[in-house]
């Protein structure tokens, strides 16, 4: 007997009872094993977690003249179809971006679903937007160089990620940066973000600013002066180097080369052999050791002297000469003679004591660290050479750190270009204090070399630096320069370092002129480019200099034995003229009077105006860059010594 055969309705039936067992299933396999998967997957569709950027802090140069910063900025974006207004918002658009209203009001009624101006926006300019539905800001922090061009590569630059690149932007990149945020937004069926307020942020944390040591109007002084001296003497680069020599502070620091490269890079990295710069040192070795006194005397074989099958030569031929003459005349001759009575081992001691032959420790990545061999491996020429400056090379920052120990009382400081960090709340959390290195002479040997160097100065090799009011200590130097190993003629490395003022100095300047063309001698190259940024200087109120300091007297100056009368002391007393200057120390054309007329320098450049007020008796206030177009007072109106005078530029200065 054959089964009865299942119902229309039973198959039906049981299909749905399947049906739902599999529905009841997949809901199980759903909810109870993947339901954290699929949860996790909900969130992410509805949610979205967005990086709050930090702000970048600032570089700023030691009197809070901001030299990298970032500037909060907007782009604008609409979803037209959100738009309550697209009238109002044409309008409200067209201001923010300067484009025509009628030309926004056609792309909003187009089918676009969004549209964009990246600008950047100030935030002034797209405040009247953020209460227009459907219009969207995106804020942006943008680096911003106000003064592009000063001191550029030392500054550097961030890269594309807004990360520091190259330069203090680098080297400071991790107080810089800061820390960014982020925040949880919803995001809603059409895939807008909506802030969440239940919904916790981590909030951004700011970078630090630092504040640097260098001074941007003695910068600025600086890259000026070497520029046109570098055009002058057809050279191929140059440096400038500027220490506040009681703490180690660099105010300037310029590198130029052939072709429009400019920065600090070649003052910290690049080295050289000094030349007779490094003649000082030999005679502070024979001072310390008691090998030799200022007044000790030494044949100088009238210009021309073989050692060791080696000729050596002296521009200024001369016969009997004291120590103290053998600096101011720059004579090779002397001062290796007077070098054979060091031992090779002292010689090097002296040099490793003053810096040479390791890094100072800047805070600047790639810094050189120079050449000074031990006496191991040295020649029986070697220890002349060194006393004349070659055989071991040296970075301008080292040899200007090294010539400020002279008026630091004997004390190598170490150099720094940081004076200050500053928190993200504006208060300090580190300041620089000086940091000694070592003692390198006493006291007296100290003010003994700085002595020698004053008289390069008024009677030497390096008068060109010299100053009609305040006196300058110094040294010049002439090497001739290596190429692949060797020496090639006629190319020199022409420089000076001087100390400002001589007594009780405030500041040492090194400048060093590559590949000098015709009269190559540091004194006519180097020296007046010293004179020139000091001129300029004195003519800028704003420049670190303490005025007051500037006024201090020097006692007699002790007399000097010169050339075949070591004992004659012929030289005269001096003194250092009081600031502001005495109306009889001006200009003989106005010292009458202590009212004088303002002169006229209109169409002038700011520095050649800066020093005709100045050489007027008059102050200045520089307003604006480019050529001078008025001042105030105006020219031929008359006023006491020492008025105020504004100077305005053809453009406005970058702020």
């Amino acid at each position: 007997m054959k089964g009865k055969a299942p119902s229309r309705t039973g198959l039906i039936a049981a299909g749905f009872v399947l049906a739902a067992l599999a529905v009841v299933a997949r809901a199980a396999q759903l909810q109870l094993l993947q339901g954290p998967h699929w949860s996790s997957r909900a969130g992410q569709q509805h949610t979205a977690t967005i990086s709050l950027p930090a702000r970048r802090g600032a570089l700023l140069d030691r009197n809070g003249v901001p030299l990298a910063i970032s500037q909060e900025t907007f782009a604008v974006g609409v979803a037209p179809r959100e738009l309550d207004d697209p009238a109002r918002a044409a309008r409200s658009l067209a201001a923010t971006t300067g484009r025509p209203a009628t030309e926004i009001a056609r792309q909003l009624r187009g089918s676009r679903v969004w549209i964009e101006w990246p600008g950047p926006y100030t935030w002034e300019q797209v405040r009247p937007l953020r209460e227009l539905r459907g219009v969207h800001l995106t804020r942006k922090l943008e680096r911003f160089y106000p003064r592009p061009q000063l001191a550029s590569q030392l500054i550097g630059r961030v890269d594309v990620r807004g990360r520091g690149g190259s330069g203090l932007e680098r080297a400071f990149d991790s107080l810089l940066a800061g820390r960014a945020g982020t925040a949880l937004m919803l995001r809603d069926m059409r895939g807008r973000l909506i802030p969440s307020p239940s919904r916790p942020a981590a909030q951004p944390i700011d970078g630090a600013d630092v504040v640097l040591t260098i001074d941007a109007e003695l910068q600025d002084l600086a890259e000026r002066a070497l520029s046109q001296a570098l055009t002058e003497a057809r050279a191929s680069g140059g440096d400038v180097v500027i220490l506040q020599p009681a703490t180690g502070e660099i105010l300037a620091a310029v590198s130029l080369r052939r072709g429009g490269g400019q920065g600090a890079i070649g003052v910290i990295a690049d080295t050289y052999e000094p030349g007779s710069t490094a003649k000082i040192f030999t005679a502070a070795a024979l001072l310390r050791l008691g090998r030799a006194t200022p007044r000790d005397t030494v044949y100088a074989e009238n210009g021309q002297w073989e050692i060791e099958g080696r000729v050596i030569h002296d521009t200024h031929k001369a016969g009997t000469l004291t120590l103290n003459d053998v600096i101011r005349v720059s004579s090779n001759i002397g001062i290796a003679k007077l070098g054979a009575r060091l031992t090779p081992a002292e010689q090097y001691e002296m040099l490793r004591d003053f810096g040479f032959g390791s890094p100072t420790g800047v805070e600047f990545a790639g810094e050189g660290q120079g050449r000074l061999r031990p006496p191991r491996n040295w020649t029986a020429l070697s220890p002349a050479s060194h006393a004349m400056g070659y055989e071991f090379s040296v970075t301008p920052l080292q040899m200007a750190s090294a010539y400020a120990s002279f008026a630091t009382e004997g004390v190598l400081l170490e150099p720094t270009l940081v004076r200050e960090v500053r928190g993200p709340d504006g208060e300090a959390r580190w300041r620089h204090a000086p940091r000694p290195v070592r003692r390198v002479v006493p006291r007296q040997v100290a003010d003994q070399l700085a002595h020698m160097l004053r008289g390069v100065v008024e009677e030497g090799t390096g008068n060109r630096a010299a100053l009609g009011t305040y006196a300058v200590a110094g040294k010049t130097g002439t090497a001739r320069r290596t190429v692949d190993g060797r020496y090639e003629s006629g190319r020199y490395h022409a420089s000076f370092v001087g100390l400002f003022p001589a007594v009780d100095p405030q500041l040492v300047l090194l400048v060093k002129i590559d590949d000098p063309q015709g009269d190559y001698f540091g004194g006519s190259t180097a020296a007046p480019v010293t004179r020139a940024i000091l001129e300029a200087a004195l003519a800028t109120p704003s420049v670190a200099l303490d005025r007051s300091r500037l006024s201090r007297r020097r006692a007699p100056r002790e007399t000097i034995g010169r050339s075949g009368d070591p004992a004659n002391g012929q030289a005269a007393a001096s003194t250092v003229i009081e600031w502001p200057m005495r109306i009889d120390t001006i200009d003989p054309s106005i010292a009458r009077s202590t009212d004088r007329a303002v002169p006229e320098v209109r169409g002038l450049s700011l520095r050649e105006a800066v020093r005709a007020l100045h050489r007027a008796g008059f102050q200045a206030r520089i307003e604006g860059s480019g050529a001078v177009v008025s001042t105030v007072p105006a020219a031929g109106a008359t006023h006491t010594a020492g008025t105020a005078v504004r100077v305005v530029g053809e453009r406005p200065r970058a702020l």
